[in-house]
């Protein structure tokens, strides 16, 4: 019904609604639909806005981290990466945005991302003092491991996962070993996501690496630490953290790379979409609210055109926030 319905209003006469301005300002824009479930969420949610709302003309295009950034870097197409994970491609994106064929026009499109070490709700709860990565691990009897229940457990990632050589790096640098605490593989990302499940159902303790935006964050609510050792630079996270560990023999304690997500668009979608790129600068997903959506997806097997659906009609008080009022309002009559 929704299609259907859709369809209708476009061809009855939605784009005629829209003032002459805005069809001239935004025209015909490809946007990269990535291959993960935010990616795919936030291009469709976007795809709507611009059409129902701006009168733009979108094709979303697959795409994935470094073939879209290539392809928008040598062919200057899809014409915008909505959530464009940049440490995988920061120096030529880098090139890119100075030599002026590509540019970043918002710089954190989701609230509250990235990779670090989590607790449980209710471990945070229990503990509020007991805030920071370096407070916690002097308690490793607070998290006892299995087979050891004298040591504490801190689940990293599963061999031959890249955040496996960046959590055992670390897991040394902290000296994590000698303060009694041993250092979990989870096996695989079934086991990763069933220990926090198991954990977070029964109450029990649970530390250990984890991502966000993600529905395990999303539907059990776990709770990122801070960390009060300073960032120790890249020389330290790129030439030895992220390396193996006969690659990196002097590992030094830092806090977790942070993770950079642009919108970025190419040069013809600056010099020529208008309309279109003023939205991209504004529209920021909240994290809690990403995750809420990821549970949604993942629970409902919904698709990004199904979750898009979804999210606009129950978060109207976002998403209006990020376009004029006669926008939103055409934006609801295609609801």
């Amino acid at each position: 019904m929704h299609k259907t319905t859709r369809t209708t209003m476009t061809a009855l006469g939605l784009l005629t609604a829209m003032a002459a301005p805005a069809l001239a300002d935004c025209g015909e824009i490809t946007m990269a639909e990535m291959n993960w479930a935010s990616a795919e969420l936030m291009a469709n949610v976007d795809k709507i806005i611009l059409e129902a709302g701006l009168g733009c003309d979108v094709e979303l295009i697959p795409g994935a981290t470094t073939t879209t950034f290539a392809s928008m870097n040598e062919k200057g197409e899809p014409d915008v990466a909505g959530e464009l994970w940049i440490n995988a491609v920061r120096d030529p994106l880098t090139a890119a945005i100075e030599e002026g064929r590509l540019h970043s026009v918002l710089s954190g499109p989701i609230t509250g991302l990235g990779e670090g070490w989590w607790v449980t709700e209710a471990f945070a709860e229990a503990h509020p003092e007991l805030d920071t990565v370096e407070k916690l691990l002097e308690h490793p009897e607070m998290f006892p491991y299995a087979e050891d229940e004298s040591k504490g457990a801190f689940m990293g990632c599963p061999a031959g996962w890249g955040c496996q050589l960046s959590n055992a790096n670390l897991f040394r640098a902290f000296d994590m070993e000698e303060k009694g605490w041993v250092l979990v593989d989870p096996g695989s990302a079934a086991g990763l996501d069933g220990a926090i499940a198991k954990a977070s159902e029964r109450g029990e303790p649970w530390f250990g690496y984890y991502w966000a935006p993600t529905a395990i964050i999303g539907k059990y609510k776990l709770q990122m630490l801070d960390w009060e050792t300073e960032w120790a630079g890249s020389e330290n996270w790129d030439g030895c953290i992220v390396k193996a560990e006969q690659d990196c023999l002097d590992p030094q304690p830092t806090s977790y790379t942070e993770s950079e997500v642009h919108t970025v668009v190419t040069d013809r979608l600056v010099q020529e979409g208008g309309v279109a790129v003023d939205y991209l600068k504004t529209r920021v997903f909240p994290g809690e609210v990403m995750n809420e959506m990821l549970v949604y997806m993942n629970d409902q097997q919904a698709t990004g055109e199904d979750a898009a659906y979804y999210f606009l009609e129950t978060y109207e008080d976002i998403w209006s926030a990020w376009v004029g009022a006669e926008e939103a309002e055409a934006i609801k009559s295609e609801l």
